[in-house]
């Protein structure tokens, strides 16, 4: 049943994460084919911004070393945003070389997890950050920024309101087109979400530029994204089947099931565009070929409704 909320937006882009965000924790390296394959199904099933590969060094992240060869394999996706996760200026390179124009840097709220991330500290990651995302602008790109560790730290705890603005403000100044607010180790509560946004509105980052990214360690996800749905954010991140987690944070699990949120997005008369039908069956695909079930409640409940259909 669709029972829609008064105040909230009337539609959301959801920015998949799963071909990037999702597989780069895998230990088992998942042909290159295969990840052409989610891309194309995950289009198919209306996704139009889907994250495809990161050009960071394959010592630090193996999963993702074949993004030269598969950037090429999804040419032809009409309509389709394919950003990458681009580190440094190498990465941005090899990124423009072929023909990449969406792509996304990697920023951290904290000291910590900066140091863990990228051996540098926060001041120093965003002047690593500065010229790339001068050049890739130059080059007439669209960049995100991505903040991680904005709610809570592993190492650090909470994380004070006042050290995430600064960040995002930094982020946007030096040319950054939307950022991403990051809860890596799922400890955000609704109440935390909202007051982070009001905080940013003050330092005046609007919420168009904005986007959020939970991951479910406590169950809090789904509820978060009401909370900035509630406070005008309209873009949501998200992986196909709840895959992923982050590398650096052995408390993170993983991300917001991208099944789940068009799920609650429909109830609430929220359109994405996306038909849930082919989206669960392309998880489903993709949770044979990894050898596991999705940890997705949606695609567990969907899949297993059109099991008894079919008995």
């Amino acid at each position: 049943m669709v029972v829609p909320e008064p105040g909230l937006p009337g539609r959301v882009r959801v920015h998949e994460v799963g071909p990037r965000d999702g597989l780069q924790n895998e230990s088992a390296t998942v042909p290159t084919e295969v990840k052409a394959e989610f891309v194309r199904r995950l289009a198919e099933a209306g996704l139009t911004t889907i994250e495809a590969t990161s050009f960071v060094h394959p010592k630090w992240v193996p999963q993702l070393a074949d993004a030269e060869r598969l950037y090429p394999l999804l040419s032809g996706l009409d309509g389709v945003d394919l950003p990458v996760l681009v580190p440094n200026g190498l990465g941005l390179d090899r990124a423009l070389a072929l023909g990449a124009r969406r792509v996304a840097v990697f920023a951290s709220a904290t000291e910590s997890f900066a140091r863990a991330n990228l051996n540098r500290s926060v001041d120093e990651s965003l002047a690593m950050f500065e010229p790339v995302v001068t050049r890739a602008k130059r080059a007439d790109g669209h960049v995100r920024g991505y903040l991680s560790m904005c709610f809570g730290d592993p190492w650090e705890g909470p994380v004070p309101l006042a050290r995430v603005v600064r960040v995002c403000r930094a982020l946007l100044d030096m040319g950054c087109d939307e950022l991403s607010l990051g809860d890596t180790i799922g400890v955000a509560t609704p109440g935390h979400v909202t007051a982070l946004l009001e905080a940013l509105a003050e330092a005046g980052v609007p919420s168009g530029v904005l986007g959020v990214h939970f991951h479910d360690t406590y169950g809090q996800a789904l509820a978060n994204t009401l909370a900035a749905l509630r406070s005008g954010v309209t873009t949501v991140d998200a992986s196909a089947g709840g895959l992923g987690g982050c590398p650096y944070a052995r408390s993170a699990t993983g991300n917001l099931a991208t099944e789940d949120l068009v799920w609650m997005l429909r109830g609430l008369g929220i359109e994405t565009g996306v038909d849930l039908g082919l989206l669960v069956a392309t998880s489903v695909w993709m949770s044979e070929r990894l050898g596991r079930p999705s940890p997705s409640r949606t695609v567990r409940a969907l899949a297993s409704a059109d099991s008894h259909k079919e008995q």
